[in-house]
């Protein structure tokens, strides 16, 4: 099979980035790479223009090295907040993804972050805090806290919900005593009927 060697002028997913010399098969080079605009055929005229792709190239990427690295100590500061419905028993209803980080990013820091940056080994499916990693930039290491806490908790139990509790203690405590109060009554009674045959007795 006849093969082309081309310079790439734009990244090529599995093939390589801008201003790479690359060798391909020549019926792709001629049909696909060039034609779309991703290569050019390597010849003598082409040498300046590769120089220029390359020294193009080293200041995008030392570019997007500071813009990662700023990013990455401001995220290692804050703490995202997500907040999920949870059940009687505090099981979240639902999971925590990729996705749901950065949506909480844009909306509660107005950071744009491409959910592939952020790294789940697999989705968040309990409460509690978490440190997830963030890969930014092969040279940048990175992680941002993540809170995941319940949008519906059940409310501590306050001083007048106790209130009614102790009325009812007390109310329960004064019937046991108007109880009691009739028996010793009663029982108050013969001792009075029995002072009157006494003094008869002697008489």
């Amino acid at each position: 099979m006849a093969k082309s060697e081309v310079i790439l002028i734009k990244n090529i997913v599995g093939l390589g980035g801008e201003s790479d010399q690359v060798t391909v098969a020549a019926g792709y080079a001629r049909n696909y790479l060039i034609p779309q605009g991703f290569a050019i055929p390597v010849s003598s005229g082409n040498r300046k223009w590769l120089e220029n792709l390359k020294k193009r190239r080293a200041e995008r990427e030392v570019h997007e090295l500071n813009t990662m690295t700023e990013l990455g100590k401001s995220l290692s500061k804050v703490t995202v907040t997500i907040a999920m419905k949870t059940g009687d028993d505090g099981k979240m209803f639902g999971s925590v993804t990729a996705g749901s980080i950065a949506d909480a990013l844009k909306t509660q820091l107005d950071v744009s972050l491409d959910k592939k940056k952020i790294h789940l080994e697999k989705a968040i499916h309990a409460l509690g805090e978490y440190d997830v990693e963030l890969r930014l930039h092969p040279e940048v290491p990175c992680s941002l806290k993540v809170v995941i806490k319940s949008s519906n908790p059940l409310p501590p139990p306050t001083e007048d919900a106790a209130a009614p509790a102790a009325a009812r203690t007390e109310k329960r405590g004064r019937r046991v005593g108007s109880g009691e109060n009739p028996g010793k009554a009663v029982a108050a009674e013969p001792a009075k009927e029995e002072k009157p045959a006494k003094k008869s007795a002697k008489a």
